[in-house]
């Protein structure tokens, strides 16, 4: 790199320019090392009247035109006559600059009140000597048009190459540019910044020349190391720019069902930001209608709300010194709203890292190998659903994979990338129900944040951007704040989609003025189903209707038995005693969920829970309503035999609710009240047709009318008058109208 003095030396060999070249933007060479006799002043001729002028100027100077400047492509259109458009073989492949010696329009000609400095007349030599100024042409190859290119990239890229130079180097640079495109500065740019000259560059060409300039200009310096890091720059960037778009394609709809059908909408017009919480471990939701639950020993470390946008910000990476970030949170809470599962079309083959991703997405293989390498290439992994993943993480006895071209197993792959050995320039984002963490080893460093799914605001944003007439998002809106648990368990966005379809179905066969669904035993009950569903689907294929009977028998036998201990969680050692596999309740199935608790300062403790107390009471009920239904069993009278309640169904039938009623009343804390509520609903036509494959009978009898007189009568007895209210809410599960109710 040069110094000062060879930079100065340099600068009088290239150029000799003076003020007044950069002024004019042209070459002069002086006759004199004395400044009065490069310039004369000559008398002061009449002015032509043009008139009053509008405008100051007495601080002009009469100077030749600097050359036209380079024309942008929008210009070229409109001005051929100073455009050279094709090259010598008559392509146009490039811009060839004209320097007319005309005078610039910028300055006035002989114009009053000012100072006409005039320049001496050329010699031969000066005229020959014009011809190796000729600024350069600018070809514009297809290196740099890209539709990816943006203001911001350009300038960042420019700015970044130009920045990883000397300071030599630059002043070098400068003096380059300023002798090859005189025309873009009024002054030599030694002085400006390097912002300044960045930003001059982009105001005076478009994009892609302005790269191009750059990298000629680079080049003419002999810096092939930034030329080549400008055009990975690049590269890079058209890269991220053909993903995004891909990307775009396949995530920017979501589909939505609609009156049972399926329905695309845009991504943006039905996504509403999250709950996302700093700490982790925060336990369930616990607001409840009738109780008040004590809040579970877990987190009590602050918390700080984020967004998604805070997920991999700078200031959040220095500050956990993580690259891997794990975002759990139940099921429902919303990680999740497009899996592909696209990994498992893998399963059982020997393949790279790099295979993978470029297969995936063949936008990538503009990559080379050593962008995989460089720190500065961010590549950021996302595996959403990782409890689906159904492979061992081994990692004790997994082998060491380092590169990203190493052929091995999937398992192997997932394995190094979460120890950080495989591609540990990258950055991870792990979307998991809870369960995962724990198979993650203690020594492998992460950032856990928790999706708590929605607070009231994004409740209620969430039913606006789903109903596009603004009526029917107020009626939602303001039916799930009626019934409180309803407004209460939309805090999980699955729950939210559901109450929306069913809404939606309503308008759509009776208008705006739909009466809305009352029952939630109906909205419980379909979320049930569709988690088991989700669960025999992709979780757990193998498993059969009867084995799906079977295990929402076991969890909703352990509910009850909760239930009436007045528990909602257990430790994890408890939990085994149960026979249930935690893998199985709270991966698989979603209706369980599992995280840490502090009994003291230095003891952490598994525990389990379900994932709202409500979804606890409906497995409670529906363990009851099965029990009798299958099994011939009233869990309130265990006495009764399977063959006499077969000979007497229907005014057994009777007996179970009676019972039901009885125990439930005798609670005074309420907590049988929700799964009371459940349990009737459970009769209604519609959740019976819902729940029809779980049940063995071929049929059930109808009792409605008996179980609402039932109910009837408690109340006017009114032995518990605090608990007539859930009475009443057990006869709108009916479908028994509460008006309806008190006339009779």
């Amino acid at each position: 790199m040069m110094d000062d003095t060879e930079m100065e030396a340099l600068a009088m060999s290239l150029d000799g320019s003076s003020l007044g070249d950069a002024a004019s933007g042209r070459r002069q060479w002086s006759v004199s090392n004395e400044d009065d006799e490069i310039y004369y002043i000559p008398e002061r001729r009449p002015s032509l009247d043009l008139g009053q002028s509008l405008i100051d100027t007495s601080h002009w100077h009469h100077v030749e035109r600097a050359p036209s400047p380079a024309l942008s492509y929008m210009s070229m259109a409109t001005d051929e006559s100073t455009v050279e458009t094709g090259g010598k073989d008559g392509s146009s492949t490039g811009v060839q600059l004209d320097r007319q010696d005309s005078y610039s329009s910028c300055y006035s000609v002989d114009s009053d009140n000012c100072e006409n400095i005039i320049l001496r007349a050329k010699s031969e030599d000066d005229a020959v000597s014009e011809t190796s100024d000729t600024p350069q042409s600018i070809h514009t190859t297809n290196e740099f048009t890209s539709t990816s290119l943006t203001v911001a990239f350009t300038f960042k890229a420019i700015c970044k190459t130009l920045g990883k130079m000397t300071e030599g180097a630059l002043r070098t640079f400068k003096m380059v540019l300023w002798q090859r495109y005189p025309q873009s500065f009024n002054t030599p740019p030694q002085d400006m910044d390097l912002v300044d000259l960045v930003d001059r560059l982009l105001e005076f060409y478009n994009l892609d020349m302005s790269l191009q300039i750059t990298k000629t200009v680079l080049e003419d310096m002999g810096q092939k190391k930034m030329v080549a890091y400008l055009q990975t720059l690049c590269l890079r960037n058209e890269m991220r720019h053909d993903l995004s778009e891909t990307l775009k394609r396949t995530y920017s709809e979501v589909c939505e069902d609609v009156d049972m059908q399926e329905k695309k909408r845009p991504f943006d017009d039905v996504y509403t930001n999250l709950y996302i919480s700093s700490t982790c471990d925060n336990g369930p939701n616990i607001e409840h209608e009738v109780m008040t639950i004590e809040k579970l020993n877990s987190n009590q470390e602050a918390e700080i709300r984020l967004s998604t946008k805070d997920i991999f910000t700078p200031e959040m990476l220095e500050r956990s010194n993580t690259k891997i970030t794990l975002l759990t949170g139940p099921a429902g809470s919303g990680k999740s709203m497009a899996v592909r599962r696209e990994l498992k079309q893998f399963e059982g083959s020997q393949l790279s890292l790099l295979q993978i991703i470029q297969k995936l997405y063949p936008e990538t293989e503009k990559l080379r190998h050593e962008d995989y390498r460089s720190e500065d290439c961010k590549i950021l992994l996302v595996f959403d659903g990782l409890d689906e993943y159904n492979g061992v993480l081994d990692f004790e006895n997994t082998g060491l994979v380092s590169d990203v071209t190493d052929l091995t197993t999937l398992n192997a792959i997932v394995v190094n990338l979460l120890r950080g050995k495989l591609f540990n320039h990258g950055l991870f984002l792990i979307t998991s129900r809870p369960q995962v963490k724990f198979r993650i080893p203690w020594d492998t460093h992460y950032l856990e944040i928790e999706v708590r799914g929605f607070c009231d605001r994004e409740r209620d944003e969430y039913f606006h951007r789903r109903f596009t007439d603004p009526n029917q998002a107020a009626r939602v809106i303001a039916h799930i704040k009626t019934f409180k648990t309803l407004g209460i368990m939309c805090h999980l966005p699955l729950f939210c989609s559901l109450v929306a379809d069913e809404c939606h179905h309503m308008f759509r066969e009776q208008g705006t003025g739909a009466e809305l669904p009352r029952s939630i035993t109906y909205m419980y009950t379909k979320l049930v189903l569709l988690l088991t569903r989700q669960r025999r689907t992709f979780r757990a294929p193998d498993s059969s209707p009867d084995k799906e009977r079977d295990f929402l028998m076991q969890l909703g036998k352990l509910a009850f038995d909760m239930l009436e201990q007045g528990q909602f969680q257990m430790t994890k050692l408890d939990w085994k005693d149960t026979g249930i596999d935690e893998k199985e309740a709270v991966n698989n199935s979603g209706l369980c969920t599992q995280y840490l608790i502090k009994p003291n300062v230095l003891f952490l403790e598994e525990v389990l829970s379900f994932v709202h107390p409500t979804v606890q009471e409906y497995l409670a009920a529906l363990y009851v309503f099965l029990s009798f239904t299958n099994q011939g069993k009233n869990i309130f009278e265990q006495h009764l035999t399977k063959k006499l309640m077969g000979l007497f169904k229907g005014q057994r039938v009777m007996e179970l609710y009676k019972s039901a009623v009885d125990r439930s009343l005798l609670c005074a804390d309420g907590k049988l009240d929700i799964s009371l509520r459940f349990l009737f609903g459970m009769v209604h036509e519609t959740n019976l047709e819902l729940l029809r494959p779980l049940c063995t009978s071929a049929k059930w009898p109808t009792v409605i009318e008996d179980a609402a007189a039932l109910i009837r009568k408690r109340i006017r007895e009114n032995h518990f008058p605090g608990r007539n209210n859930n009475l009443q809410h057990c006869l709108e599960e009916l479908g028994v109208l509460t008006s309806e109710a008190a006339s009779q």
